[in-house]
Protein backbone atom coordinates (compact mmCIF):
# COMPACT_ATOMS: atom_id res chain seq x y z
CA UNK A 1 0.00 0.00 0.00
CA UNK A 2 3.07 2.16 0.68
CA UNK A 3 0.49 5.38 0.63
CA UNK A 4 1.96 7.45 3.42
CA UNK A 5 3.71 10.61 3.33
CA UNK A 6 6.32 9.09 6.31
CA UNK A 7 6.79 5.76 6.70
CA UNK A 8 7.36 5.58 10.26
CA UNK A 9 9.95 3.07 9.89
CA UNK A 10 12.25 5.12 7.66
CA UNK A 11 11.15 8.26 8.67
CA UNK A 12 13.25 8.70 11.68
CA UNK A 13 16.44 6.36 9.58
CA UNK A 14 16.29 9.14 6.92
CA UNK A 15 16.75 11.94 9.28
CA UNK A 16 20.14 10.11 10.42
CA UNK A 17 21.04 10.24 6.50
CA UNK A 18 24.53 11.10 6.63
CA UNK A 19 25.80 9.16 9.47
CA UNK A 20 25.72 5.94 8.40
CA UNK A 21 28.64 3.91 8.73
CA UNK A 22 28.79 0.82 6.55
CA UNK A 23 29.16 -2.42 8.21
CA UNK A 24 32.19 -5.12 8.18
CA UNK A 25 31.59 -8.36 6.31
CA UNK A 26 31.71 -10.49 9.55
CA UNK A 27 28.99 -8.38 11.01
CA UNK A 28 26.74 -9.56 8.05
CA UNK A 29 27.74 -12.87 8.26
CA UNK A 30 27.70 -13.41 11.61
CA UNK A 31 25.59 -12.22 13.89
CA UNK A 32 24.83 -8.48 13.54
CA UNK A 33 22.89 -7.77 17.10
CA UNK A 34 25.95 -8.53 19.40
CA UNK A 35 25.20 -6.14 21.65
CA UNK A 36 22.60 -4.57 19.62
CA UNK A 37 20.34 -7.43 20.26
CA UNK A 38 21.39 -7.95 23.97
CA UNK A 39 20.47 -6.26 27.29
CA UNK A 40 21.98 -3.20 28.37
CA UNK A 41 25.35 -2.94 29.94
CA UNK A 42 24.22 -1.90 33.29
CA UNK A 43 21.60 -5.01 33.66
CA UNK A 44 18.18 -3.82 33.32
CA UNK A 45 15.32 -4.55 31.18
CA UNK A 46 14.67 -3.77 27.43
CA UNK A 47 11.55 -1.30 26.66
CA UNK A 48 9.04 -3.69 25.20
CA UNK A 49 9.99 -3.91 21.45
CA UNK A 50 8.26 -3.45 18.47
CA UNK A 51 8.25 -6.15 15.31
CA UNK A 52 7.76 -4.36 12.04
CA UNK A 53 7.21 -6.98 9.16
CA UNK A 54 8.13 -5.58 5.41
CA UNK A 55 5.70 -7.20 2.96
CA UNK A 56 6.38 -5.45 -0.40
CA UNK A 57 3.81 -7.11 -2.76
CA UNK A 58 1.17 -4.17 -4.43
CA UNK A 59 -1.27 -4.58 -7.25
CA UNK A 60 0.02 -1.69 -8.19
CA UNK A 61 2.79 1.13 -7.66
CA UNK A 62 1.16 3.90 -6.79
CA UNK A 63 2.25 7.16 -8.39
CA UNK A 64 3.45 8.73 -5.56
CA UNK A 65 5.10 5.93 -3.46
CA UNK A 66 8.63 5.92 -3.17
CA UNK A 67 8.99 2.57 -1.11
CA UNK A 68 10.30 -0.64 -1.59
CA UNK A 69 7.41 -2.69 -3.32
CA UNK A 70 6.51 -4.46 -6.40
CA UNK A 71 4.01 -6.41 -7.73
CA UNK A 72 4.18 -10.39 -7.79
CA UNK A 73 2.01 -13.69 -8.56
CA UNK A 74 0.96 -15.92 -5.54
CA UNK A 75 4.12 -17.96 -6.46
CA UNK A 76 6.25 -15.00 -5.93
CA UNK A 77 4.02 -14.08 -2.84
CA UNK A 78 4.75 -17.65 -1.33
CA UNK A 79 8.29 -17.63 -1.76
CA UNK A 80 8.95 -14.55 -0.40
CA UNK A 81 6.48 -15.67 2.55
CA UNK A 82 9.16 -18.67 3.11
CA UNK A 83 11.95 -16.97 3.01
CA UNK A 84 10.62 -13.93 5.75
CA UNK A 85 9.83 -17.40 8.57
CA UNK A 86 13.23 -18.39 7.51
CA UNK A 87 14.75 -14.63 8.70
CA UNK A 88 12.12 -14.84 11.74
CA UNK A 89 14.10 -17.50 12.56
CA UNK A 90 17.85 -16.19 12.05
CA UNK A 91 16.49 -14.35 14.86
CA UNK A 92 15.63 -16.35 17.44
CA UNK A 93 18.64 -15.41 19.69
CA UNK A 94 17.65 -12.09 20.04
CA UNK A 95 16.32 -12.02 24.09
CA UNK A 96 14.14 -8.62 23.01
CA UNK A 97 10.47 -9.52 24.12
CA UNK A 98 7.50 -8.05 21.55
CA UNK A 99 4.83 -6.39 22.19
CA UNK A 100 3.90 -5.25 18.84
CA UNK A 101 3.65 -7.22 15.37
CA UNK A 102 2.80 -4.73 12.53
CA UNK A 103 2.37 -6.11 8.98
CA UNK A 104 3.37 -3.10 6.98
CA UNK A 105 4.63 -2.52 3.17
CA UNK A 106 3.14 -2.86 0.44
CA UNK A 107 0.30 -3.96 0.53
CA UNK A 108 -0.06 -7.43 3.80
CA UNK A 109 -3.45 -8.17 3.07
CA UNK A 110 -2.54 -9.17 -0.36
CA UNK A 111 -1.14 -12.51 1.27
CA UNK A 112 -3.63 -15.11 1.96
CA UNK A 113 -4.77 -15.48 5.71
CA UNK A 114 -3.38 -18.65 6.01
CA UNK A 115 0.28 -17.42 5.51
CA UNK A 116 -0.25 -14.37 7.53
CA UNK A 117 -1.24 -16.34 10.44
CA UNK A 118 2.14 -18.84 9.56
CA UNK A 119 3.94 -15.55 9.65
CA UNK A 120 2.13 -14.86 13.32
CA UNK A 121 2.62 -18.49 14.74
CA UNK A 122 6.68 -18.74 13.84
CA UNK A 123 7.11 -14.90 15.07
CA UNK A 124 5.46 -16.04 18.42
CA UNK A 125 6.96 -19.48 18.55
CA UNK A 126 10.25 -18.33 17.49
CA UNK A 127 10.29 -14.58 19.35
CA UNK A 128 9.58 -13.83 23.19
CA UNK A 129 6.39 -12.24 23.10
CA UNK A 130 4.27 -10.58 25.58
CA UNK A 131 0.73 -12.07 26.23
CA UNK A 132 -0.83 -8.82 25.11
CA UNK A 133 1.30 -8.32 22.06
CA UNK A 134 -1.12 -6.11 19.79
CA UNK A 135 -0.95 -6.63 15.93
CA UNK A 136 -1.60 -4.39 13.60
CA UNK A 137 -2.61 -5.27 9.52
CA UNK A 138 -2.31 -2.97 6.93
CA UNK A 139 -5.21 -3.31 4.13
CA UNK A 140 -6.53 -2.47 0.84
CA UNK A 141 -10.03 -1.58 0.75
CA UNK A 142 -10.20 -3.68 -2.19
CA UNK A 143 -9.24 -6.91 -0.44
CA UNK A 144 -11.69 -6.34 2.09
CA UNK A 145 -14.77 -8.60 2.62
CA UNK A 146 -16.71 -10.32 5.49
CA UNK A 147 -14.44 -13.79 4.58
CA UNK A 148 -11.06 -11.77 4.95
CA UNK A 149 -11.84 -9.84 7.74
CA UNK A 150 -12.97 -12.87 9.69
CA UNK A 151 -9.58 -14.47 8.81
CA UNK A 152 -7.46 -11.26 10.15
CA UNK A 153 -9.41 -11.23 13.68
CA UNK A 154 -8.79 -15.09 14.07
CA UNK A 155 -5.30 -15.09 13.62
CA UNK A 156 -5.24 -12.34 16.19
CA UNK A 157 -5.54 -8.58 14.23
CA UNK A 158 -6.23 -5.73 16.69
CA UNK A 159 -5.64 -2.64 14.78
CA UNK A 160 -6.68 -2.72 10.79
CA UNK A 161 -5.25 0.16 8.95
CA UNK A 162 -7.28 0.53 5.73
CA UNK A 163 -5.51 2.66 2.74
CA UNK A 164 -8.36 4.65 2.00
CA UNK A 165 -6.10 7.62 0.73
CA UNK A 166 -9.85 9.62 -0.69
CA UNK A 167 -13.20 8.93 -0.44
CA UNK A 168 -14.04 11.05 -3.71
CA UNK A 169 -13.74 9.47 -7.80
CA UNK A 170 -11.63 12.05 -9.17
CA UNK A 171 -9.02 11.94 -5.78
CA UNK A 172 -8.65 7.94 -6.46
CA UNK A 173 -8.20 8.22 -10.68
CA UNK A 174 -5.30 10.52 -9.55
CA UNK A 175 -3.52 8.64 -6.50
CA UNK A 176 -4.05 5.54 -8.80
CA UNK A 177 -5.79 3.43 -6.60
CA UNK A 178 -8.05 0.68 -7.57
CA UNK A 179 -10.75 0.97 -5.09
CA UNK A 180 -13.77 3.59 -5.31
CA UNK A 181 -15.18 5.80 -2.63
CA UNK A 182 -18.34 3.14 -2.53
CA UNK A 183 -15.97 0.27 -1.44
CA UNK A 184 -13.58 2.30 0.54
CA UNK A 185 -16.78 3.01 2.89
CA UNK A 186 -18.05 -0.49 3.01
CA UNK A 187 -14.40 -1.43 4.20
CA UNK A 188 -14.79 0.51 6.97
CA UNK A 189 -18.29 -0.36 7.69
CA UNK A 190 -17.02 -4.58 7.37
CA UNK A 191 -14.08 -4.06 9.76
CA UNK A 192 -16.08 -2.29 12.43
CA UNK A 193 -18.80 -4.59 12.18
CA UNK A 194 -15.55 -7.63 12.34
CA UNK A 195 -14.99 -6.03 15.43
CA UNK A 196 -11.39 -5.31 15.64
CA UNK A 197 -10.05 -3.00 18.79
CA UNK A 198 -9.00 -0.05 16.27
CA UNK A 199 -10.49 0.60 13.12
CA UNK A 200 -8.11 3.12 11.12
CA UNK A 201 -8.06 5.19 8.02
CA UNK A 202 -5.13 7.05 6.08
CA UNK A 203 -6.11 9.73 3.75
CA UNK A 204 -4.14 12.30 1.57
CA UNK A 205 -4.45 15.47 1.22
CA UNK A 206 -2.77 18.60 -0.82
CA UNK A 207 -3.48 17.10 -3.75
CA UNK A 208 -3.40 19.71 -6.50
CA UNK A 209 -6.44 21.92 -6.76
CA UNK A 210 -7.37 21.11 -3.61
CA UNK A 211 -9.72 23.70 -1.53
CA UNK A 212 -10.50 23.81 1.82
CA UNK A 213 -13.86 23.35 1.44
CA UNK A 214 -12.93 19.68 -1.04
CA UNK A 215 -11.03 18.79 2.10
CA UNK A 216 -13.42 19.11 4.73
CA UNK A 217 -15.48 17.75 3.12
CA UNK A 218 -13.20 14.62 2.34
CA UNK A 219 -12.81 14.62 6.72
CA UNK A 220 -16.57 14.96 7.44
CA UNK A 221 -17.37 11.79 5.75
CA UNK A 222 -14.38 10.07 6.70
CA UNK A 223 -15.92 10.90 10.20
CA UNK A 224 -19.62 9.72 9.24
CA UNK A 225 -17.71 6.33 9.01
CA UNK A 226 -17.14 6.07 12.66
CA UNK A 227 -13.44 5.03 12.66
CA UNK A 228 -11.33 5.04 15.62
CA UNK A 229 -7.94 6.60 14.40
CA UNK A 230 -7.32 8.89 11.37
CA UNK A 231 -3.86 9.52 9.61
CA UNK A 232 -4.05 12.35 7.58
CA UNK A 233 -0.86 12.53 5.25
CA UNK A 234 0.49 15.64 3.26
CA UNK A 235 0.99 14.58 -0.46
CA UNK A 236 4.84 14.92 -0.60
CA UNK A 237 6.40 14.43 -4.40
CA UNK A 238 9.81 12.21 -4.76
CA UNK A 239 11.89 11.90 -7.30
CA UNK A 240 11.68 8.91 -8.92
CA UNK A 241 8.30 8.16 -8.76
CA UNK A 242 5.51 8.74 -11.68
CA UNK A 243 4.40 12.00 -10.27
CA UNK A 244 8.25 12.90 -9.70
CA UNK A 245 8.70 12.45 -13.17
CA UNK A 246 5.18 14.74 -13.86
CA UNK A 247 6.78 17.31 -11.37
CA UNK A 248 10.10 17.64 -13.68
CA UNK A 249 8.60 17.67 -16.83
CA UNK A 250 6.07 20.46 -15.74
CA UNK A 251 2.75 18.23 -15.98
CA UNK A 252 1.84 18.36 -12.56
CA UNK A 253 1.79 21.52 -9.97
CA UNK A 254 1.92 21.10 -6.49
CA UNK A 255 -0.36 23.11 -4.09
CA UNK A 256 1.68 26.26 -2.80
CA UNK A 257 3.21 26.59 0.10
CA UNK A 258 0.48 28.54 1.84
CA UNK A 259 -2.48 26.54 0.16
CA UNK A 260 -1.10 23.59 2.00
CA UNK A 261 -0.33 25.08 5.28
CA UNK A 262 -4.22 26.32 5.30
CA UNK A 263 -4.70 22.57 4.78
CA UNK A 264 -2.64 21.48 7.53
CA UNK A 265 -4.57 23.95 9.93
CA UNK A 266 -7.77 22.74 9.05
CA UNK A 267 -7.07 19.00 9.68
CA UNK A 268 -5.93 19.13 13.13
CA UNK A 269 -8.44 22.42 14.06
CA UNK A 270 -11.31 19.98 12.19
CA UNK A 271 -10.87 16.65 13.37
CA UNK A 272 -9.84 17.75 17.24
CA UNK A 273 -13.49 19.75 17.02
CA UNK A 274 -15.03 16.75 15.90
CA UNK A 275 -13.47 14.90 18.80
CA UNK A 276 -10.48 13.02 16.91
CA UNK A 277 -7.79 14.09 18.88
CA UNK A 278 -4.78 14.34 17.34
CA UNK A 279 -0.94 13.45 18.92
CA UNK A 280 0.88 13.20 16.24
CA UNK A 281 1.54 15.66 13.04
CA UNK A 282 -0.75 13.44 10.68
CA UNK A 283 -2.04 10.92 13.41
CA UNK A 284 -5.57 11.32 15.42
CA UNK A 285 -7.13 9.37 17.69
CA UNK A 286 -11.62 8.94 19.23
CA UNK A 287 -9.57 7.74 22.51
CA UNK A 288 -6.14 7.65 24.00
CA UNK A 289 -6.48 3.89 23.73
CA UNK A 290 -6.76 3.90 20.02
CA UNK A 291 -3.32 5.16 19.71
CA UNK A 292 -0.68 3.40 17.92
CA UNK A 293 1.48 1.47 20.31
CA UNK A 294 3.54 0.28 17.74
CA UNK A 295 4.59 3.97 16.15
CA UNK A 296 5.13 5.04 19.47
CA UNK A 297 8.25 2.86 19.81
CA UNK A 298 9.81 4.76 16.29
CA UNK A 299 9.34 8.26 18.28
CA UNK A 300 10.65 7.56 21.49
CA UNK A 301 13.84 5.21 20.87
CA UNK A 302 11.98 2.01 21.97
CA UNK A 303 14.02 -1.01 20.32
CA UNK A 304 11.92 -2.54 17.23
CA UNK A 305 13.34 -5.56 14.56
CA UNK A 306 12.47 -4.82 10.97
CA UNK A 307 12.44 -7.68 8.73
CA UNK A 308 11.90 -8.24 5.28
CA UNK A 309 13.68 -6.11 2.29
CA UNK A 310 13.74 -2.68 3.30
CA UNK A 311 13.08 -3.13 7.00
CA UNK A 312 15.37 -1.13 9.80
CA UNK A 313 15.74 -1.93 13.27
CA UNK A 314 16.99 -0.28 16.88
CA UNK A 315 18.39 -0.89 20.03
CA UNK A 316 20.54 0.76 22.24
CA UNK A 317 21.95 3.83 20.19
CA UNK A 318 22.40 1.53 16.65
CA UNK A 319 20.27 0.81 13.79
CA UNK A 320 20.61 -0.95 10.72
CA UNK A 321 18.55 -1.65 7.77
CA UNK A 322 18.07 -4.54 5.29
CA UNK A 323 18.55 -4.90 1.82
CA UNK A 324 16.07 -3.54 -0.23
CA UNK A 325 15.74 -5.41 -3.36
CA UNK A 326 14.17 -8.30 -2.85
CA UNK A 327 16.06 -10.94 -4.73
CA UNK A 328 19.04 -9.94 -2.78
CA UNK A 329 17.73 -10.13 0.38
CA UNK A 330 16.33 -13.62 -0.48
CA UNK A 331 19.59 -15.04 -1.37
CA UNK A 332 21.58 -13.88 2.18
CA UNK A 333 18.52 -15.31 4.20
CA UNK A 334 19.14 -18.67 1.80
CA UNK A 335 22.76 -18.65 2.56
CA UNK A 336 21.56 -18.17 6.27
CA UNK A 337 23.21 -14.84 6.83
CA UNK A 338 20.93 -11.96 8.20
CA UNK A 339 20.23 -10.12 5.04
CA UNK A 340 21.50 -6.86 6.26
CA UNK A 341 22.79 -4.01 4.39
CA UNK A 342 24.13 -1.43 6.56
CA UNK A 343 24.24 0.16 10.36
CA UNK A 344 24.90 2.96 11.97
CA UNK A 345 26.25 3.84 15.61
CA UNK A 346 24.42 6.87 16.78
CA UNK A 347 26.23 9.50 18.80
CA UNK A 348 24.54 11.58 22.04
CA UNK A 349 24.08 14.59 19.37
CA UNK A 350 22.75 12.46 17.24
CA UNK A 351 20.04 10.61 19.13
CA UNK A 352 19.39 13.85 20.65
CA UNK A 353 18.24 15.37 17.19
CA UNK A 354 15.93 12.51 16.18
CA UNK A 355 14.40 13.13 19.90
CA UNK A 356 13.70 16.37 19.12
CA UNK A 357 13.00 15.94 15.65
CA UNK A 358 10.28 13.01 16.46
CA UNK A 359 9.43 15.00 19.50
CA UNK A 360 8.26 18.05 17.84
CA UNK A 361 5.91 15.98 15.65
CA UNK A 362 3.91 14.93 18.53
CA UNK A 363 1.53 17.47 20.39
CA UNK A 364 3.21 15.98 23.86
CA UNK A 365 6.69 17.75 22.33
CA UNK A 366 9.92 16.63 23.91
CA UNK A 367 11.26 16.23 27.72
CA UNK A 368 14.29 18.39 28.30
CA UNK A 369 15.13 16.45 31.38
CA UNK A 370 14.66 12.73 29.54
CA UNK A 371 17.43 13.91 26.75
CA UNK A 372 19.75 15.48 29.57
CA UNK A 373 19.78 12.19 31.58
CA UNK A 374 19.92 9.68 28.62
CA UNK A 375 21.98 11.75 26.37
CA UNK A 376 23.93 14.21 28.64
CA UNK A 377 22.77 16.53 26.38
CA UNK A 378 21.30 20.26 28.63
CA UNK A 379 20.01 21.71 25.84
CA UNK A 380 17.54 23.72 28.66
CA UNK A 381 21.13 25.33 29.75
CA UNK A 382 22.85 25.76 26.13
CA UNK A 383 19.75 26.89 24.17
CA UNK A 384 17.53 29.22 27.15
CA UNK A 385 17.11 32.19 24.96
CA UNK A 386 16.60 30.11 22.08
CA UNK A 387 13.46 28.61 23.97
CA UNK A 388 12.24 31.77 25.58
CA UNK A 389 11.99 33.31 21.65
CA UNK A 390 10.36 30.73 20.09
CA UNK A 391 7.77 31.27 22.77
CA UNK A 392 7.57 34.03 22.64
CA UNK A 393 6.61 33.62 18.95
CA UNK A 394 3.86 30.77 19.51
CA UNK A 395 5.61 28.16 18.46
CA UNK A 396 6.08 26.62 21.69
CA UNK A 397 4.79 26.41 24.81
CA UNK A 398 6.95 25.57 27.64
CA UNK A 399 5.92 23.52 31.16
CA UNK A 400 8.72 22.63 33.15
CA UNK A 401 11.03 20.43 31.39
CA UNK A 402 8.81 19.85 28.51
CA UNK A 403 8.35 22.22 25.48
CA UNK A 404 5.27 21.41 23.33
CA UNK A 405 4.67 22.48 19.49
CA UNK A 406 1.57 24.89 18.84
CA UNK A 407 -0.15 24.14 15.82
CA UNK A 408 1.89 26.92 14.18
CA UNK A 409 4.76 25.13 15.93
CA UNK A 410 4.21 21.70 14.57
CA UNK A 411 3.53 23.14 10.82
CA UNK A 412 6.83 23.59 11.18
CA UNK A 413 8.16 20.91 13.18
CA UNK A 414 11.53 20.07 11.03
CA UNK A 415 12.74 23.65 11.15
CA UNK A 416 12.10 24.15 15.19
CA UNK A 417 14.47 21.25 15.12
CA UNK A 418 17.11 22.98 12.97
CA UNK A 419 16.95 26.39 14.99
CA UNK A 420 18.47 24.40 18.25
CA UNK A 421 22.32 24.43 19.27
CA UNK A 422 22.84 21.14 19.42
CA UNK A 423 26.73 21.61 19.66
Amino acid sequence: MLRRRHHAQTQVAGEAEGRQETHEDRWIGGDPAGSVHGRPQDGSQLTPAGLYLHVPFCARICPYCDFAVLTGDRERRRTFVEHLLAEIDLHADSPLEFDTIYFGGGTPSCLEPEDLARIVHRARTRLHTAADTRIFLEANPEDVSPESVAAWRQLGVDTLSLGIQALNREGLKFLGRLHDPGSAERSVTLSREAGFRTVSMDLIYGLPGQSAADWQDELDRALALQPDHISCYQLTIHRGTRFGVMEKRGTLTQLSPDAQGELFHLTHRHLNASGMQGYEVSQFAATVKHRSRHNQKYWDHSPYLGLGPSAHSYSEGRRWWNFRNTSTWQEKIAAGVRPVEEMETLDAQALTLEAMMTGFRTYAGVDLEQIRRRWGMDLRATNADHIRRLAGEGLVTVHGDRLSPTRDGLAVADSLVRSFDLS
